[in-house]
């Protein structure tokens, strides 16, 4: 390997653009091209060369490339890189289906190469302290995991709805934190924009820990909202993935000294703290996570395996969505 990443982007949408802009500041990273058949000339390409074609970026000869196109193209275009011997990192859903992410990760693991899941929610500073404190035992038990994840629609998605596209980062950053697993889900959608897929999920889990989750997302609201509450024995933390900031309210330990609040059997309100971290771009984090990792030199990325997980725990959703009842979550265990 050499010592200079050569990297290549296929898809200039709205996230490739944020692609462009991290790859080209990478240190250790040689940008060297887009992928992208939108033709002119287009001012967010950090002065790179932009080629009609995968065939003419790959004659570059990238060792890795970024996939940030829409979910559809994800299975043929991984497999293409897989061919030609280049690492790649694919934008989350993974693939449409866990039949497929099954063939992309068999595909890369079969000719050795580093392949990743763009679920950024992993690396916002927020999260990241939350999984800590609560691999640490800051909460006790686990009992509750509630996300908001809603705003406007986006009109960049035209091929999957919200489960795929915005619940999955839910169920990934769920799984994570808690290091559980989804036994049974429960879902209700809505379609309200006039669209062929969903664009209001509700879902009710339960993770082999015990755990209960709630997930409720949506692209029907005119604010946007991007809230974990973790709750457990001891206290919640509440991480807000849009300004990165982690609150914890603590289970209040001081006797009241009031006989009408003390008759109440729960917990009662404690401290409050809101914590200081230093901030680092998610965005930015999850491209120097993947360079070691091709590098070989760090393994802090998520891996096809763990994105085929999670798109079968989305289909598992979508299942439940439709037929109305509850429906157990069948695990996929890909080496």
């Amino acid at each position: 390997m050499p010592e200079m990443l050569r990297a290549g982007l296929i898809g200039l949408g709205s996230m490739g653009v944020n692609h462009a802009r991290v790859l080209a500041g990478l240190p250790g990273v040689d940008f060297v091209g887009i992928a992208d058949p939108a033709p002119g000339p287009n001012p967010r390409t950090q002065g790179r060369p932009v080629y009609p074609t995968v065939e003419e970026l790959l004659e570059q000869r990238p060792d890795y490339c970024v996939i940030a196109t829409p979910t559809v193209t994800h299975l043929p275009l991984g497999l293409q890189l897989a061919q030609a011997g280049i690492h790649a990192l694919i934008e989350k859903p993974l693939t449409l289906d866990a039949t497929e992410a099954a063939t992309l990760h068999a595909a890369f693991q079969q000719r050795g190469l580093v392949g990743a899941v763009g679920h950024i929610e992993r690396y916002n500073p927020a999260l990241q302290q939350a999984r800590d404190r609560v691999e640490n035992g800051q909460l006790g038990e686990i009992y509750q995991v509630v996300t908001r994840r809603q705003g406007p629609f986006p009109a960049r998605i035209g091929d999957v709805g919200v489960i795929l596209d915005l619940a999955t980062h839910d169920i990934d950053l769920t799984a994570w934190v808690t290091r559980g697993r989804y036994t049974a889900l429960s879902a209700r959608t809505a379609h309200r924009s006039g669209r062929q897929h969903e664009d209001l999920v509700a879902i009710t889990g339960l993770l082999d820990t015990g755990t209960v989750t709630n997930h409720l997302v949506n692209w029907l609201s005119p604010m946007k909202e991007r809230v974990t509450i973790i709750t457990g024995e001891r206290g919640a933390l509440v991480a807000d993935t849009l300004t990165a900031d982690l609150t914890f309210f603590e289970n209040g330990v001081v006797p009241l000294g009031w006989p009408v609040l003390e008759s109440f059997r729960g917990v009662t309100e404690g401290n409050m703290i809101r914590y200081a971290y230093a901030k680092t771009e998610p965005l930015a984090m999850e491209h120097e996570r993947f360079r070691d990792a091709v590098l070989g030199v760090g393994h802090d990325i998520i891996t096809f395996a763990e994105g085929a997980r999670t798109v079968a725990v989305a289909q598992t959703v979508l299942a439940s969505a439709e037929s109305g009842q509850t429906v157990p979550c069948e695990d996929i265990s890909l080496a």
